[in-house]
């Protein structure tokens, strides 16, 4: 009898509104996932990101992925459970490291360690499940799964740049390139600024923009500090933002493929496109001529992946969610998107054009993700579907009006900067409006006295 009752229970909890959208989000993206591994397999021929998560069980993974998710993990343990931890996985590779030089295994530049942070996270996934019960089971498998999701981000970003390049043969930069004349090329004048600034400037944009990953999990773990006290997530945090913007952005490459500025107009970098795919080689020195544009071929190489510029999107992210932390940590979050918007432009990876909608992508993803935590409301809804509306606008503009754009600059120039200001400034209006004020402290009424 109490078994039936038992079950009845449980059949309940699960037809609740939150356990089925859990459900069926895991299900879409268990599907989504083997949907990438059999593209890889066909348009590459190499593994996909569920066949490399597993390989790195065992072979050589790349090592910065793991052990961030690793510390993105570590906030729901103890300190001791925290020093336990990475210890353990420190100690495994060591004995990972010690194992393939004896045989002499040939591992890729750069991947020497990085088995034991996943051995780590999987070991904690296997504890919550047979040690742990009722809420810090689950405080634990949400933790390793935080961990996991980064490391699988990183993977399925991976796959899809390699899925961009093979199944669009064509790229639209010539369209770009036309109407970021609107703009006054800011690629171009960027790009010479960075070159004057010599080898030091140059070193230090180059670092910032390939760790940006390492600026958004110091800022996570500033928000999630309190989950080992609290035994808890906060409802809200950047790492939600950027998976969301990781998982999303790659679906626009694909309506609007373009490589950048240095490998349609430049000499291209290492290993990737370069002159002999080049429209011309006139990046960074000589502005494009205003031409009536159209889609060129590229190479199957190069990642179709700037419009929009989701490395603009990621530093928006970084820098909005560091705004309740400390002085130094509000500092670093607008250091970190001036020289990401300087890297961005300055290495020809960009078009101005990219960042307005790179901007405009991360707040409409920003103010969405906020409005699904607090709950949906009039104000919200109508951030986000103008947040929709401007974005699809700039798409067009750019696809079906660059001429225009190029030919009246002080027309369009201007309407692009205010569709920008306009999305910045709605975000900031609404998300104002949904901080709590504090109540006022009543003050003591005055008592009357006997003489």
């Amino acid at each position: 009898m109490f078994s039936r009752i038992d079950c009845r229970t449980k059949l309940a909890a699960w037809r609740q509104p939150r356990a089925i959208l859990w459900a069926t989000v895991g299900v879409v993206a268990l599907g989504f996932l083997i949907a990438l591994e059999i593209a890889a397999r066909r348009y590459g021929g190499v593994p996909g990101p569920m066949v490399t998560q597993v390989r790195e069980v065992i072979f050589a993974p790349k090592p910065g992925p793991l052990y961030a998710g690793m510390a993105l993990m570590m906030v729901a343990l103890t300190w001791r459970e925290r020093f336990i931890a990475a210890g353990a996985a420190i100690g495994i590779d060591i004995v990972f490291v010690l194992v393939r030089w004896a045989v002499d295994a040939k591992t890729p530049d750069g991947h020497f360690f990085g088995n034991g942070a996943l051995w780590v996270m999987l070991g904690c996934a296997v504890i919550a499940v047979t040690r742990r019960t009722g809420r810090e089971r689950v405080l634990l498998l949400k933790a390793v799964g935080l961990g996991l999701l980064l490391v699988a981000g990183r993977k399925t970003g991976d796959t899809w740049l390699l899925i961009t390049a093979k199944t669009r043969p064509e790229v639209l930069d010539p369209y770009l390139a036309t109407a970021d004349h609107a703009l006054g090329n800011p690629s171009w004048l960027a790009g010479r600024i960075l070159e004057a600034t010599g080898p030091i400037g140059t070193h230090l944009l180059d670092l910032v923009y390939a760790q940006l990953a390492v600026a958004a999990v110091v800022v996570a773990l500033y928000q999630l500090r309190n989950v080992a006290a609290e035994r808890r997530f906060p409802s809200h945090h950047l790492v939600r933002t950027f998976l969301v913007i990781g998982l999303l952005g790659p679906a626009i490459y694909m309506v609007f493929p373009v490589v950048g500025p240095i490998f349609a107009y430049g000499p291209g970098t290492s290993g990737t496109g370069g002159v002999q795919w080049a429209v011309a080689n006139l990046w960074p020195h000589t502005p494009p001529p205003i031409t009536a544009p159209h889609p060129v071929p590229y190479d199957g190489i190069t990642p179709r992946n700037c419009m929009p510029s989701l490395h603009t999107a990621w530093a928006v992210a970084i820098f909005i969610h560091s705004r309740k932390g400390p002085r130094v940590l509000r500092h670093a979050g607008t250091f970190w998107l001036i020289a990401t918007l300087g890297a961005t432009l300055g290495f020809g990876y960009h078009y101005g054009v990219d960042l307005v909608a790179g901007v405009v992508f991360a707040l409409t993803i920003e103010a969405a993700l906020r409005s699904q935590e607090r709950g949906w409301d009039r104000a919200g809804i109508q951030l986000v579907a103008y947040g929709v509306t401007v974005f699809g606008a700039l798409l067009v503009c750019y696809r079906y009006l660059p001429m225009e754009m190029a030919t009246h600059p002080w027309v369009f120039g201007p309407l692009l900067l205010l569709a920008l200001t306009s999305v910045i400034y709605g975000y900031v209006r609404t998300t104002r409006l949904w901080v709590p004020k504090a109540a006022p402290v009543r003050q003591p009424e005055p008592q009357l006295e006997l003489v």
